[in-house]
């Protein structure tokens, strides 16, 4: 299948992490340009561009693919990241908001409602506002040419909830309202938008930070048996990103093994 990507542009935001890394990887692959955003580990952005061109191959694109630096909380960062995508490249065709702030989880044993605001009004602000930030500066550009596809990524936090994770599960679940109306206002401009929401993923962090028996037991708790793998997430938001999908807008897609 033809999913109609290739020479398209995209910008992935937080594209150094596990899910965001795979996410960039699948568009290169369909012969999209990526350009990838980082907060602050430039030296891993820009290992990613040389792979994303071809890995030093004389025959590849040396402008596949760019980096560039992208902070949730700093003011102007989502208007400087889509400018820089339109000046280089002459427009944005597919946005992907993957940047996250998770923050710290409640530590067992605190009530809600004990956690001050400074705590966890970031984790609000950040998982939320500069995404529709991000969307505003994004949609412009997109309706004007009459065709356009975003992808929000979401949480399973956002949907099955989970103790401690309140701040951020209310975060993400404003992606999914955002989604909802928004479809309405861009439907017919040919502009898609679409939340993909992914479970517990064996990313290389998650693999790093939870001990095997937990992994195990997450993992038996879905009717696949096994965890999610980066990949996976990436290659359902590279189909709601492209061609192949002609009519599917303000939908969430959970990609958790049936959980």
């Amino acid at each position: 299948m033809d999913l109609g990507l290739n020479g398209r542009t995209v910008l992935v935001t937080g594209a150094t992490g596990g899910i965001g890394s795979e996410i960039a990887r699948a568009f290169a692959a369909e012969g999209a340009r990526v350009a990838v955003t980082y907060r602050s580990d430039h030296e891993a952005a820009e290992k990613l561009v040389a792979e994303l061109r071809g890995g030093g191959d004389p025959a590849a694109d040396p402008d596949r693919a760019f980096a560039l630096r992208y902070a949730l909380d700093e003011p102007g960062s989502a208007q400087r990241a889509v400018a820089a995508v339109e000046d280089r490249w002459g427009s944005l065709d597919v946005l992907v908001v993957n940047a996250v702030h998770r923050g710290a989880r409640r530590v067992p044993g605190t009530r809600f409602e004990d956690v001050p605001e400074e705590a966890w009004r970031p984790v609000v602000d950040d998982n939320l506002a500069p995404a529709i930030s991000t969307v505003q500066c994004a949609v412009g550009g997109m309706r004007r040419r009459g065709w356009g596809r975003i992808v929000l990524i979401s949480s399973h936090n956002a949907l099955g909830g989970n103790q401690g994770q309140e701040f951020y599960g209310a975060a993400k679940a404003g992606l999914h309202g955002l989604a909802r109306s928004l479809m309405w206002d861009l439907g017919d401009s040919g502009v898609l938008v679409n939340v993909v929401c992914p479970g517990l993923t064996a990313t290389e962090q998650v693999v790093a930070a939870l001990p095997g028996a937990v992994r195990d037991r997450e993992a038996q708790a879905t009717p696949t048996g096994r965890l999610t793998a980066p990949a996976e997430v990436a290659r359902s938001v590279v189909f709601l990103c492209s061609e192949a999908n002609g009519n599917i807008t303000g939908e969430s897609l959970t990609v958790a093994g049936g959980r």
